[in-house]
């Protein structure tokens, strides 16, 4: 199975959403290495990002469940660096 090296980039501007995502994250938390929040009290939102290291498929649908959620985005990018695992 051949796995790649990702970074997906949040923006939290509904908090409400939160516990959603932290579910989403929990659920797929094999597959993270990383993980960084900045709150950007200022402007009442959260910059998350993510590195992960999963399947192409299994990278694009975790994006897609988060950039589902109200009031959040999400955006990935993949390193070209593939790997058999």
């Amino acid at each position: 199975m051949e796995t790649r090296v990702a970074v997906i980039g949040i923006i939290v501007e509904d908090e409400s959403s939160v516990d959603k995502l932290n579910d989403i994250l929990h659920e797929y938390g094999r597959c993270i290495i990383g993980r960084m929040g900045i709150p950007h009290r200022a402007k009442g939102i959260n910059v998350i990002s993510i590195a992960v290291d999963a399947p192409q498929d299994k990278i694009a649908a975790l994006s897609g469940k988060i950039g589902n959620l109200p009031g959040v985005s999400a955006k990935t990018a993949y390193s070209n660096f593939i790997t058999e695992e």
